[in-house]
């Protein structure tokens, strides 16, 4: 669907100058764009690629000289990557389908909304509730009592287990899957785990006269809010007795892995790869960077940022920036760095005396 610029910086709150009336269809890099396309060019460093490409329209920073640039008109972005996220949301594709496919088993006990799409060989199980305006892809699992909140966006192949709640526009991308058991076991007698914490590995350990793993099911479900994205491939886990908890607008990326019971605030960013183990709680806003660890049972407060790759093994109070394994606050953890990039230079002046 064809745009006109003007139309296009209305939507975004942004000012446009020169032929407004251009229509565009898409979206493109500098160095690539057409003459249809509109060229995403939001800060200097992006200018001389205009050059390269064939662009007459583009999203320009703020003061910039778009006659200079060789553009027929622009729009100013103050906020680059806000401008973003309006502008992907304007040109997106609408999602495919219409209505539920005759290919789709839907129990005769389940709730359906109004204007819901539902994908072919997609499983609605006995008491389940999907909310109105939600639109579900191909080969999705909705288990038995299910509840579904309204507009949410399910992806191709789902799973959304027993003891499930979404709230409101949610989005599960491909291949997400809510609800499995947590992973939870006990033995006989105190495991080699159990016994290294508390001597702290002083004791060799040894093998237990009956080594078998006890089950511990998981009886409690997760509870989703408003407006929570989980990306491709990741999993939260059903809790023990109490539900697992995502706050509304909290944002989990691809492959990451959020244990049972565990507590995630509201308006959380959970990059990839991020584990966070059970029972741990996260307060609002915490951010949990790509390849980072929270260990199990512990408190990390509102407004915590972990840097990638740390691993946090200790409560965390509010509002601290961690780093490093294990983490420690970044200033001492840049401290740590800064002397241990010092040691072979100390131990050669050592060696020379």
């Amino acid at each position: 669907m064809a745009h006109s610029i003007k139309d296009i910086a209305t939507a975004l709150g942004a000012q446009s100058f020169g032929a407004v009336d251009l229509l565009v269809d898409s979206a493109a890099e500098p160095g690539t764009a057409g003459p249809r396309d509109l060229a995403l060019a939001m800060t200097p460093a992006y200018g001389d690629a205009l050059t390269d490409g064939q662009a007459r329209v583009a999203v320009v920073w703020p003061g910039a000289d778009w006659q200079a640039l060789g553009l027929d008109a622009a729009i100013y972005a103050p906020r680059a990557r806000l401008a973003m996220a309006g502008l992907t949301q304007m040109l997106d594709a609408a999602l495919p389908g219409a209505g539920i496919s005759p290919h789709a088993v839907i129990d005769p006990t389940a709730q359906i909304g109004t204007d819901v799409v539902i994908g072919a060989f997609t499983v609605v199980g006995a008491g389940a509730v999907i909310g109105d305006g939600c639109w579900i892809a191909d080969h999705v699992s909705i288990a038995t009592g299910v509840q579904i909140g309204n507009q949410c966006q399910i992806h191709a192949g789902v799973r959304l287990q027993r003891g499930v709640t979404l709230g409101a526009r949610v989005i599960l991308q491909p291949n997400v899957v809510i609800g499995g058991d947590g992973f939870s076991f006990v033995s006989l007698e105190p495991s080699n785990v159990e016994r290294a914490r508390e001597t702290l590995g002083v004791d060799p350990m040894t093998a237990p006269e009956d080594p078998t793993w006890h089950r511990i099911h998981s009886l409690g479900g997760v509870e989703i809010g408003d407006d929570v994205e989980v990306g491709a491939g990741s999993t939260v886990d059903a809790g023990t007795i109490r539900s697992t908890r995502v706050g509304k607008g909290t944002k989990i990326d691809n492959l990451v892995q959020v244990g049972h019971n565990v507590i995630v605030g509201e308006h959380c960013l959970l990059c990839a790869q991020a584990g966070v183990a059970g029972s741990t709680q996260l307060g609002d806003r915490v951010v949990v960077g790509g390849k980072a660890g929270v260990a199990d049972n512990l408190t990390i407060g509102a407004d915590v940022v972990m840097g990638g790759g740390s691993v946090v093994l200790s409560n965390v109070p509010a509002g601290r920036v961690m780093m490093g394994y294990p983490a420690t606050k970044m200033t001492t953890h840049l401290e740590s760095y800064k002397a241990l990039r010092r040691l072979p230079r100390l131990l050669n002046k050592l060696a020379k005396r």
